[in-house]
Formats: C-alpha cells, sequence, structure tokens
C-alpha cells in the first residue's frame, strides 16, 4: 500500500509517453534497479565466497562450475536485468520480438559457453595419469568436433526460434554433407583412423616401427598422416588409413630382442675342435653383459663350411646396444678361434684331377 501511495505522489504519475504512464517506467526502473542489485551482491559476495570455498576442496569439481559462474559477464546480467524490468511497461510487439531473440541468442550463447567448459574439463581429466602425446593430441581433436557440432546445434536453435524453417536447412545440410562426405571420403577415412590410432594404441610417439618396406621412430602422430624418423635421418609420412590396414612391427613393447646367426667353419676342421666350438662359444656369452645365450649347435653340413647356429637375446629393445653386443661377439669369437687354430669357412672350390 505504501509503494502505490508513493506512486500517486509522482508528479505526473499518469502522463503517458510512448504508450506508458510515468508511473509505469519508475516501476520498470525500480525493478531494473532492483535486479542489477541482485546481480551485483550474487557476482560480487557469493562469487568470492565460492571462491575461498573451491581453494580448500581438494576436488576440481567446484573449480569447474565456479569458471561456469564466472563466464557469465556484467554485460549480461545488464541486459537480463533490463529485460526483466522492461517486461513492465508496454512495448511494440516488434520490439519485444528483437528483444526476446537476443535473450534466446545471448542464453544459448552462454549455455555453449558452460558445456565447453564441461568438455574441456572431461578432456582434461582423461589426459591425467601420463597418458602421452598421442592420446592428448586425440582427444583434443575430438573436443574441437563436438564444439563445431554444439555450436552448429545451437545456431539451429536460434534458428527455430528466430522462426526460420530448419526442416528445409536440415535437409539441405544433408545433401550437402553427404556430397562433401563423397568428396572427402579419402580424408575422413584418415581422421577416423587417426581415432583408432589413439585410442586403440598400436603404436606410440617414441616408438620404432616397421612397415613394410619402411621403418623408424614415430615423432608425430597427426589427424591424416603419420611422421616417422628413419634411421638414415629422412622423414617418412604415411596415411592413417594405410597404417590401420597393414601389419606393423612395433620394437618398443619387446623386452628383450632375439638374435640367431650362423658360422661356419672349414671341413678340414677336426671332430675335436668341432666338439670345443660350442663351449667357446658359452664362455664368450659369459662374459658379456647385455646378450643371454640360448643354444649354439652344429647345424647342417653345408656346400663349403660346417655350420653353426647361435641364438642368444638382448637384454635391451634399443637397436644400437644390440648391434654393440653382436660386435662384441663377433670380435671375441675372430679371437678365440685364432688361438684355437680354427678357420672360418669362406666360399670355396676344390678341384681333384685324376691322372
Amino acid at each position: 500500500m505504501e509503494l502505490l501511495s508513493f506512486l500517486d505522489r509522482i508528479p505526473y504519475a499518469d502522463y503517458v509517453i510512448l504508450g506508458n504512464s510515468v508511473r509505469d517506467y519508475v516501476v520498470a526502473l525500480a525493478v531494473l534497479a532492483a535486479a542489477l542489485i541482485v546481480f551485483r551482491i550474487f557476482q560480487q559476495v557469493l562469487i568470492q565466497r565460492f571462491k575461498k570455498f573451491a581453494k580448500q576442496t581438494k576436488t576440481d569439481i567446484d573449480d569447474m562450475f565456479l569458471q561456469i559462474v564466472e563466464s557469465l559477464r556484467p554485460p549480461f546480467y545488464v541486459f537480463l536485468a533490463f529485460y526483466v524490468g522492461i517486461r513492465f511497461l508496454a512495448v511494440d510487439v516488434t520490439v519485444q520480438k528483437v528483444i526476446d531473440s537476443l535473450l534466446v541468442i545471448w542464453v544459448v550463447y552462454q549455455v555453449v559457453l558452460a558445456v565447453q567448459i564441461l568438455i574441456d574439463y572431461g578432456i582434461k581429466k582423461g589426459v591425467r595419469g601420463g597418458e602421452d602425446k598421442g592420446t592428448k593430441a586425440a582427444l583434443g581433436a575430438m573436443s574441437r568436433i563436438v564444439k563445431w557440432v554444439l555450436w552448429a546445434v545451437a545456431i539451429l536453435f536460434v534458428l527455430s526460434n528466430l522462426g526460420v524453417n530448419v526442416s528445409s536447412v536440415l535437409a539441405g545440410l544433408g545433401i550437402g554433407g553427404i556430397a562433401i562426405a563423397l568428396a572427402a571420403q579419402n580424408i575422413l577415412g584418415d581422421l577416423f583412423s587417426s581415432f583408432a590410432i589413439y585410442f586403440d594404441k598400436p603404436f606410440m610417439v617414441g616408438d620404432f616401427i616397421v612397415l613394410g618396406k619402411h621403418k623408424g621412430t614415430v615423432e608425430k602422430i597427426g589427424i591424416k598422416t603419420t611422421r616417422l624418423r628413419s634411421l638414415s635421418g629422412e622423414e617418412i609420412v604415411i596415411s592413417n588409413k594405410e597404417l590401420t590396414s597393414t601389419r606393423i612391427q612395433n620394437f618398443r613393447r619387446m623386452e628383450k630382442r632375439r638374435i640367431a646367426f650362423k658360422i661356419g667353419v672349414i671341413y678340414e676342421t677336426s671332430t675335436e675342435k668341432l666338439k670345443k666350438i660350442p663351449k667357446i662359444v658359452k664362455e664368450i656369452f659369459n662374459k658379456v653383459e647385455t646378450a643371454e645365450l640360448n643354444r649354439v649347435h652344429f647345424a647342417q653340413f653345408d656346400d663349403f663350411a660346417l655350420t653353426f647356429e647361435i641364438v642368444y637375446y638382448v637384454t635391451s629393445r634399443e637397436f644400437e646396444i644390440y648391434m654393440d653386443t653382436q660386435q662384441d661377439v663377433n670380435f671375441a669369437l675372430k679371437e678365440r678361434f685364432e688361438k684355437e687354430g680354427i678357420e672360418f669357412a669362406y666360399p670355396t672350390q676344390m678341384v681333384y684331377v685324376k691322372k
């Protein structure tokens, strides 16, 4: 009652301007001011207290919600207060439609921002725990695609609220999408193959892989291609679709490398010396720290050599360590055979002439 009496005491309270009395304008301004005060209190007091509370908690979910709330900027609050205040006035239908449309656009925009924050939070949680760079890149690419779809849905929603026939737009987009998909099917194939690589993880950045005649260390897993650095130094670029449709050897995941090689001695070597060779090989491998002997056997009679087969394991997956180990074994074999008077075989041919 006191408010009504106050409004009645306003000079020219019943004077009409643009279809509204002075009393109506005063009420609208009062509502606008009250809304601004409420929003100001919410922003300055409640959010500040929520920040202090979020800092004291161990979980980061409250930080995510705080980020969503902070995405609501003062201009949005001012417009929202203006919208509430203008509801107390009689305005032109066209003007009201424009204001309603602006509110819808702004609210949809804020909702999209909030959902993007949720997506980023989910990606952040997904890449914790020492995930590799490839997985991070994949999740980042997926988040960008989801955000594009989100914006597309938001735009269609806004157009629908503005009175646009969305069905015809969707039909056009469907036909256009099919045409684009047919034209870019190779690119899309590489895109989905990259996701398969990221999540199935047949290899990761830093792995040494062999793909047919190509081999090298994986340097980058991209959306369309994967790049290897070969042993000779050049960069090899391979499409992701090719990588997911062929056999790959990944040397990073082997704990030790199995090596099998053969040595041959001449046929003139005595049986006594032949029997010494396995013992000599075992003695050599007992002194090599990076190797574990598996077996050594007199394997076969070849055309010009008595062949022994040696199998051992290098206790490392590094190629350089394997080569160093093999070199040490070769030097040791050469040295011991020279001491024992055992000769290595090489391609020879003996001709007997009968008189």
